[in-house]
C-alpha cells in the first residue's frame, strides 16, 4: 500500500473549499439552510479519532517490541486502511467547511446569530484533527528499516545488495 500523498490531500481540500463556498453562496442566494453538519458530526468525528488512535498505538506498541504476541497482520491492514481514511475524510470535512466558513464571514455583520459560523469552524478543527490523526497513525504502521539499512551503502533510486523487496514499506514483520 502507498503512503498518503500530502499534495493529494490538500488538492482534496481545496477542491472542496471551493465546493463548500459555492454551496454556501448558492444556498444563501436562493433562501436555502446553509449545508453544515450538525453538532453530533463533532461527537462522530471524536469516536473516529480515538478508535483510529487506540488502533495505532496497539500497532506502534508491537512493532516498537513492547509486546511479545504476534500482531494479527488483518488488524495492522485494517489499522492503516482507517488512519488513511480517516485523512481524506479530514481533509473533505476541513475543505467544505472552510469554504462555508469563509463565506460566512463575508456575511458576519448582517446575521443576528453566529452559532452557525462557530459551527462551521469547529467542524473544520474537527477536520484538522482527523488529517493529523491519520498522518500520525499512518506512520504507525511503517516497520522501520533493518539495522544494516543505516549504513548508506545503496544510492539514491536504487536497492541495496542484499536488500529484501518490500524493506521499509508496509508489511507484515515476521521475526
Amino acid at each position: 500500500m502507498k503512503p498518503m500523498n500530502p499534495l493529494l490531500l490538500g488538492a482534496v481540500g481545496l477542491a472542496l473549499a471551493i465546493a463548500g463556498w459555492s454551496a454556501a453562496v448558492l444556498s444563501g442566494r436562493y433562501g436555502l439552510a446553509t449545508p453544515v453538519l450538525p453538532p453530533t458530526g463533532l461527537v462522530t468525528m471524536g469516536v473516529i479519532v480515538a478508535l483510529t488512535l487506540v488502533l495505532g498505538i496497539r500497532v506502534l506498541r508491537w512493532r516498537n517490541g513492547k509486546k511479545k504476541k504476534l500482531l494479527n497482520p488483518i488488524l495492522a491492514a485494517w489499522t492503516l486502511v482507517l488512519a488513511q481514511a480517516c485523512a481524506y475524510t479530514g481533509a473533505m470535512l476541513l475543505g467544505w467547511h472552510a469554504g462555508i466558513f469563509v463565506e460566512l464571514l463575508q456575511i458576519w455583520s448582517l446575521r443576528n446569530g453566529q452559532q452557525l459560523t462557530w459551527l462551521a469552524l469547529g467542524m473544520a478543527g474537527g477536520g484538522l484533527v482527523m488529517i493529523v490523526v491519520g498522518i500520525v497513525v499512518e506512520r504507525f504502521c511503517r516497520i522501520p528499516p533493518e539495522d544494516g539499512d543505516a549504513e548508506g551503502n545503496g544510492l539514491p533510486g536504487r536497492p541495496r545488495p542484499g536488500k529484501a523487496k518490500g524493506e521499509g514499506e508496509y508489511a507484515y514483520r515476521g521475526d
